[in-house]
């Protein structure tokens, strides 16, 4: 197979052009019919519209609330950090630069799934309990920044 031999996986389809004559068999109305709301332009309901019954979303009983001030944190386990080299010192900065991590959000924290192997001094703005352990076992270093 060559590159001039490719073809499409499918064939392409042709765009419809509607309200081009009457022998396109889209003109005139261009495929909308005879009057009524979706022939207008900006016609047509809203998304979960049921005709002016009750629509199921308000139906449904709500339950509880969402927290305006939650804080999202980018999660790294110990095993991820086996990746950097005896006594590198490992910031959130490096994370995202090595792509650990691809986004920091409101700060990384640490999580104890997995074993650490080497001894490393760690800058984190959280820690669980376990990867405290683990990391100061493992004769590193643990910093809340």
């Amino acid at each position: 197979m060559k590159l001039h031999e490719l073809k499409p996986s499918q064939a392409r389809k042709k765009r419809n052009r509607v309200g081009r004559g009457m022998s396109s068999g889209n003109g005139k109305t261009s495929g909308r019919g005879h009057g009524g709301q979706n022939s207008r332009s900006g016609g047509g309901v809203r998304l979960g519209f049921e005709g002016g019954q009750m629509p199921l979303f308000q139906r449904l009983p709500k339950r509880g609330f969402t927290n305006i001030n939650r804080k999202e944190y980018a999660i790294v386990n110990l095993e991820t950090l086996n990746i950097f080299d005896e006594g590198t010192e490992v910031t959130p900065e490096l994370l995202l630069e090595t792509g650990t991590v691809s986004n920091v959000k409101a700060g990384v924290k640490i999580l104890g799934n997995g074993k650490l192997e080497k001894k490393l001094t760690v800058k984190a703005h959280k820690f669980s309990a376990s990867a405290k352990d683990a990391i100061e076992a493992a004769g590193g270093q643990t910093e809340v920044i």
